[in-house]
C-alpha cells in the first residue's frame, strides 16, 4: 500500500514543450496549465518581458488562446515571483538568459511542478539560448511539429522569409514558415525566392 507523505505531495519536475513556430507549443502550455488550475493547483506563468507580439502580460497561442501572465526581464525573476506555487509555466523559453535551467531545477527541487516551452532551434537551424540545457535536465520532453508549407510533411524547422540575419527577430507567418528537413535545407542552399518559399 502506498501511503503519501509530505515529502511526496513535494514532489517536481520538468516538463519541456519544443519544436518549431506554429507546432502547438504555447496551445500546449495552456492546456496544461488550465488542467493543473481545474485540479484547484496554484499557477504562475512567466513569460519574457521583450514578447509582446500578442499581449504585453498574456500568453497568447497563435490560435489565440490566451491565458494572463508575468513579463520578467531575467530568468532570476521567476525565483523571487514563484513563492506558494505549485506549477510554473514558462513560454519563449528560448529567449530567456542562460541562467533559466539553473532557475527550472531550483523549482523542480523544491516541488514545483516546472512546464516550459520553447523554440527548440533557431532559424538557422541551430540549438536556440538555454533550450539544449533544458531539453537535457529536463523530466519530460514533447516534441511537437507544424506542418510544412512546402511539401506536407511533418515540418521540424522555421524558415524565416526576410534577410535579416539577426538571432532574435519576433515575427509571425509573415516573417517564417514552418519546413521540414529537406525543403529547409533547400531553402537556405539557394537563398529562397524573394518570398521565401522554394522555387
Amino acid at each position: 500500500m502506498f501511503i503519501e507523505n509530505s515529502e511526496t505531495l513535494k514532489k517536481g519536475w520538468i516538463e519541456v514543450v519544443c519544436g518549431g513556430m506554429f507546432s502547438g507549443k504555447t496551445e500546449e502550455l495552456i492546456r496544461r496549465i488550465k488542467r493543473a488550475r481545474i485540479a484547484r493547483q496554484k499557477t504562475e506563468i512567466f513569460k519574457p518581458q521583450m514578447e509582446i507580439r500578442y499581449h504585453e502580460s498574456h500568453v497568447v497561442s497563435h490560435d489565440e488562446n490566451s491565458i494572463p501572465s508575468t513579463p520578467v526581464p531575467l530568468s532570476s525573476n521567476i525565483l523571487l515571483l514563484s513563492h506558494d506555487v505549485q506549477v510554473v509555466g514558462i513560454d519563449e523559453a528560448q529567449f530567456f538568459d542562460d541562467q533559466l535551467p539553473e532557475v527550472c531545477s531550483s523549482l523542480a527541487d523544491n516541488g514545483i511542478r516546472v512546464i516550459v516551452a520553447g523554440l527548440d532551434m533557431d532559424f538557422l537551424g541551430k540549438p536556440f539560448g538555454p533550450m539544449p540545457d533544458l531539453l537535457a535536465i529536463a523530466d519530460y520532453v514533447t516534441k511537437l511539429h507544424a506542418i510544412c508549407m512546402h511539401c506536407g510533411d511533418l515540418a521540424h524547422h522555421s524558415h524565416r522569409l526576410t534577410g535579416n540575419e539577426s538571432l532574435i527577430m519576433l515575427g509571425e507567418k509573415e516573417s517564417y514558415i514552418p519546413l521540414c528537413r529537406s525543403c529547409f535545407n533547400k531553402a537556405r542552399s539557394s537563398k529562397a525566392t524573394n518570398n521565401g518559399l522554394l522555387s
